[in-house]
């Protein structure tokens, strides 16, 4: 049993979820000229690449991308972006993230964000599975998934489109 994949998302279903995620963010800012979409690395950064190619084909919106890699090993913040922190300041942030599992990497994501002032700080993933210890709620889901805590939901996004998915083992 434990080595029994459910397909959960397929490559078009994750495209449609990413698009109707896009619009949301789109309705959540229809009076901003640009934002930044902070994705968490890995995949989490793959859907805010993903979701800026849309935002940016959809809507007349400036989309700033931004890399987060966070040591969540660590009992302390440790974070590297690929942009100073303070080119957000006054801007509406979006922290992207693929699933939202305890809320530890969302929670560690808005912890970057705290020193400077934003207009609004929004979450977005994938999957939420809704076993959260930290107190985070994302803004802007693609599926939310109804979970026992043993078991685990594995992300694939790829350059080729085609081979994404979404399992539950």
């Amino acid at each position: 049993m434990a080595d029994k994949k459910i397909l959960v998302l397929d490559n078009t279903q994750i495209e449609q979820k990413t698009t109707r995620m896009a619009y949301q963010i789109w309705e959540d800012n229809l009076e901003e000229s640009s934002l930044v979409i902070a994705g968490i690395a890995d995949y989490g950064y793959i859907l805010a690449e993903r979701l800026q190619k849309e935002l940016q084909q959809i809507s007349g919106i400036e989309v700033q991308l931004m890399k987060i890699e966070l040591d969540k090993s660590s009992s302390h913040l440790k974070a590297i972006t690929d942009m100073k922190i303070e080119q957000c300041a006054n801007k509406v942030v979006i922290l992207v993230d693929d699933v939202l599992n305890s809320g530890r990497t969302l929670a560690y994501g808005l912890g970057v964000f705290l020193d400077i002032p934003l207009k609004k700080l929004r979450t977005a993933v994938l999957v939420n599975r809704s076993h959260r210890i930290f107190p985070v709620t994302p803004d802007f889901t693609g599926l939310e998934l109804a979970t026992v805590t043993k078991e685990h939901v594995d992300v694939f996004l790829t350059s080729n489109k085609e081979e994404d998915t979404v399992y539950l083992r």
